[in-house]
This record gives C-alpha cells, structure tokens and sequence, in this order.
C-alpha cells in the first residue's frame, strides 16, 4: 500500500505530494505544472517545450548547465524531463538518502531559473535541429497528421514541438510571460514517490519549494472540438507506411471506472501479441511488422487511436481490416475470455509499471493536475481488476464508426 500524504505551500500554493513506497531504495523528485502545449496560443505553439530546454540552463543556486549537470550525476542521479499537450514535468531519480540534496538542486532551477538571453539563442538551433529530425522520421510525421486531421487547428491538433518560424521569434519576454500565466501553483504540484524516509523536515521542504513564484491562477484550457474527422496523407516514395486511425469513444472522461473499462478493450483489440489486432494483421494476415492500439484521456476528451508499420502495397488492406475489426467489436461486443485476459494483462502491466517511482509519479501527476483525482497507485490497479464484461462490451459499442485518418507514403487520401 502506497502511503500518501500532501501540504501545501503557504507563499504560492503549490501542492506538495508525498508517496511512499515501500520496498525501493529510490527517490523521484517531480514537478510539473498544467502548461504543456495545449495551452499555447497559436504564435506560441512549441514555446512550453521550449521553455523546457532553457529551464535546464542554470538557476541562482545553479547557475549554468554544467552545475546542474554535474550536481545531479554527484548524486547518482537521472535527471529529465517531458512536455505533452497536457503537462510540462521535471523529475530527479535518485537514491533515498540524496534526497535533500536532489530537492534543492530541482527547486533552483526549475523554481527559478536565469533563462538567459544568451543561452536562449544558443538553445534555439538545439531545438531547430530537434525539430527537424522528426520531419525525417515518417512515423513521427504520421503522428503529427494523426493529431491534426483529429483536431484540426487546435492546440491539441498542433505539435508539441512547434514549428521552426515559432522558434525563430520567439524572445525572452515571451517565454517570460508563457511562464508567468501558465505556471502557477494551484495548477501544479511536486511528487516525492519512492523511498521517503529521507525526505526533509516540512520546514526545509516548504522553504525549497518556496522558490516557486506566487503567481495568478491561469485560465482554462480551449474545449476539445467537436469531432470533425478528416484524411489526411503525406505522400512519400517509401516502401513502408506508416498509418495512424484516431476514433473518439463514448467514454466519460471524469469517471476513473470508465477510463479504466477503456484500458481494458484497447488492450484487447490492440495492446498485447494476444490481442485482436495483433492476431489478425500481423501473424494471421502479416501484413504487417507493427500494430497496436492506445487509448489516452485528455481533461475533456478521450481518444483510441490505431497504428501500424507496414508494406504499402498491404496498408489499404489492413486498413480495410483495422476498421472491420473495430465494427465487429462494437456489433458483437468482446468475448469473455478476451476481457478476462486483456484486464489481468493490463493490471499485471501497471503493477510492473509501479514498480519504478518514476512511473508513480508521472501517473500522479497525471492524476492530480490533468484530472484533479485522488492520488492512489493501488486504486488503479484495483480498478483495472474491477472492470466487468459489461462495461468493457459498452465501450466497444461507443465507438462509432468515425474516425480521422493519417499516412505516411506513396498514398492518396481516397484511398482510404
């Protein structure tokens, strides 16, 4: 059982998550705030991500990238951090007696970093090249056109990354705002997951996490569009295609039992070498190295999305199948045995998952920040274990025949 406590910050309303595991010598030190890319206004597409990268550039106690860097190897420490559409998080793993010091060396410089000017415009070729490289990789690409012919012109049908004519003008005052509207306490929180027995006394705690800045509660996030589904192709002269099909479930994103009987039936159609997807288009039918099936819940929306990695003299085909697959689902529903074994692979999965503290806490922050739920590793396992066959047959049926289209290859958009 996991031992959860929280306290929050007096001077700027940042909560403080502590999550004690047993049984790890490790430590995660994580914080994150509600500023990923879905909050970015349309000039400022790519600026979280990039606000990311100037954050490791040095703070007051830290002021350059080499103290940062070398600080956190001193400790045995992996230090990184990630920007989604939902989040923007920085975490330090560490063993549990560096503790204190991994706290102090996190809360400088991402609670108050230089974001030097001139590190800026070192950085931003960095990042320029970072986002080039993913134009090279057609299955990156797919999942670019995936998002947009999802959303369209919305901040979730937009990269993270951004475009390279953002990154070029963006300037210091700007990444200065995004930063000051964005990341405020009450939308955010820090997560000791792991071994706390060496964590500091609150005193210490609440005074490094004071570092953060007092800051105005930010505005909502843009609603999710209306589902207007497009095709959208990306015609290259490769022997492979990448494809990608994004449907929109009838799943109520707020109830954690809906989202967990949406684990469950992606996991059978599409997340394990037993699955239907699986089975059929790779070994049955091979047409196909790679295929699977993800779900993600957004605040507001959830969405299953469908991928594949294959010949492109075979994709309309197991295109044509992937749809006939998820219509057979939604007409004659899952067998028994299917959800049996899908919900005791997905459980058994994030048991295994929990077993790192990075994991725990990059799902409690996910937890906290994009849902505003209750912070338990073991409730969901125990709610992926408590999904019935009714309740994975009616996600099945909610997913309607609808669904947005992206590829990668030499392909044209009526084709599919």
């Amino acid at each position: 059982m996991a031992d959860v406590s929280t306290t929050t910050v007096p001077a700027n309303g940042l909560a403080i998550h502590r999550i004690g595991l047993a049984g790890t010598r490790a430590l995660t030190v994580l914080v994150a705030f509600d500023a990923g890319a879905r909050n970015e206004r349309p000039e400022e597409n790519g600026m979280a991500h990039f606000l990311e990268h100037l954050v490791f550039k040095g703070g007051e106690s830290y002021p350059t990238y080499t103290d940062v860097n070398e600080t956190a190897e001193r400790l045995g420490g992996v230090l990184n951090a990630y920007t989604s559409h939902d989040l923007v998080a920085f975490h330090i793993t560490v063993r549990a007696e560096s503790a204190g010091p991994a706290i102090d060396l996190l809360s400088d410089f991402v609670g108050r970093p230089r974001l030097d000017a001139e590190e800026l415009d070192r950085e931003r070729g960095v990042v320029i090249q970072e986002i080039n490289r993913a134009y090279d990789q057609p299955s990156m690409v797919a999942e670019y056109l995936i998002d947009r012919a999802a959303f369209g012109d919305h901040p979730l049908g937009r990269t993270v990354l951004g475009p390279e004519e953002n990154l070029r003008s963006f300037t210091r005052e700007g990444i200065v705002a995004f930063r000051e509207r964005r990341w405020a306490g009450a939308c955010g929180g820090a997560f000791l997951v792991g071994n706390v027995e060496h964590v500091p006394a609150e005193a210490e705690l609440l005074e490094r996490f004071a570092r953060f800045p007092a800051l105005p509660e930010p505005p909502p996030y843009v609603p999710a569009p209306a589902f207007a589904p497009q095709k959208l192709v990306e015609q290259r002269d490769t022997n492979q295609s990448h494809l990608r099909m994004i449907y929109r479930p009838d799943v109520a994103v707020a109830d954690p039992r809906a989202r967990a009987a949406l684990s469950i039936y992606t996991t059978l159609l599409g997340g394990s070498m037993g699955s239907r997807l699986f089975d059929e288009i790779r070994e049955k039918r091979g047409l196909c190295y790679s295929v699977s099936a993800i779900n993600h819940a957004f605040a507001d929306v959830p969405i299953l999305q469908l991928s594949s990695g294959l010949d492109s003299a075979k994709t309309v085909e197991a295109y044509t199948r992937m749809r006939e697959i998820v219509d057979e689902l939604r007409a004659d529903g899952p067998t028994e045995e299917e959800v049996a074994r899908a919900r005791a692979y997905a459980a058994g999965r994030l048991v295994l998952a929990f077993e790192n503290s990075g994991a725990v806490a990059r799902y409690a922050a996910n937890q906290q920040i994009v849902f505003g739920e209750e912070i338990d590793p073991d409730a969901a396992i125990a709610a992926l274990d408590a999904v019935t066959y009714d309740e994975v047959r009616e996600v099945a049926a909610g997913v309607a025949d609808n669904l947005a289209v992206a590829c990668v290859g030499p392909h044209t958009a009526d084709e599919f």
